[in-house]
């Protein structure tokens, strides 16, 4: 349930073209739907403007499969992240109709037209092509969210002349996802060269010193460029979200 939905139930419930048992039944499973294992929180598009998001790491096949028939039913749109090739295939063999990205490692169903509600553009950055799963699950999210969204990868700080060359397409968004691992030094590079919100994503990918993360994930908690915030380690489903509701303001 989101709110033009809602809107439209009760108008028409004020118009006589509904009865009020008839409105009562839609509005049964708010503002959660028990499954037994899993309690589907349908009252979220109302609240956060966007449905509940899945997230697949820990749950079995069948148990997904389950949710996002339950979702379907209320015709939202469906995120589900953390998804790997196993995953995947165990899914295919359940009638979801979910579109797989693998590039993201999500799977999505979409029930209604995804209308752009950002009022720029979210642009996601990525350091080398190792980070590439992270900003694409970044990516994906803004999209589904309602947002125009643009990439630029490996245009990591050990060719610096790639992120440079790229000023005027920093300068054209309205909010900047960058995503990094290793030392994590690229948002601190972006910030310094634009006015816009940074959303640091750093990424477990490096060496044994780099900790899995921890050591970009601190080397962007310590940013010396203002205007960077950082979320946590591969959470790019979280920068996704974040850009877009910067980017409704």
């Amino acid at each position: 349930m989101d709110t033009e939905r809602l809107v439209r139930l009760l108008e028409r419930v004020r118009s006589g073209k509904l009865a009020v048992p008839t409105a009562l039944a839609q509005l049964r499973h708010l503002p959660f739907e028990d499954l037994g294992f899993a309690k589907i929180d349908h009252h979220r598009a109302l609240r956060q403007g966007f449905p509940e998001v899945v997230m697949g790491q820990g749950k079995q096949a069948k148990d997904i499969a389950a949710i996002v028939a339950a979702m379907r039913r209320h015709k939202v749109n469906i995120l589900v992240t953390r998804l790997d090739g196993d995953k995947i295939a165990q899914l295919k063999r359940y009638r979801t109709e979910l579109k797989f990205h693998l590039g993201a490692r999500a799977a999505t169903w979409v029930g209604k037209p995804i209308k752009i509600t950002g009022k720029g553009t979210v642009l996601v950055i990525c350091a080398g092509t190792s980070d590439i799963p992270v900003a694409e699950e970044a990516a994906l999210t803004a999209s589904m969210m309602g947002n125009r969204v643009e990439k630029l990868f490996d245009v990591g700080v050990a060719g610096i002349h790639r992120i440079l060359k790229n000023r005027k397409r920093l300068e054209a968004a309205s909010v900047l996802i960058v995503v990094a691992g290793m030392e994590g030094a690229l948002p601190s590079v972006v910030g310094g060269l634009t006015d816009k919100p940074v959303i640091a994503v750093p990424t477990s990918v490096g060496y044994g010193a780099s900790f899995n993360g921890l050591a970009a994930l601190l080397g962007m908690l310590n940013s010396c460029a203002a205007g960077v915030t950082v979320v946590n380690i591969d959470n790019g489903f979280g920068a996704g979200f974040a850009a877009s509701l910067i980017n409704r303001v």
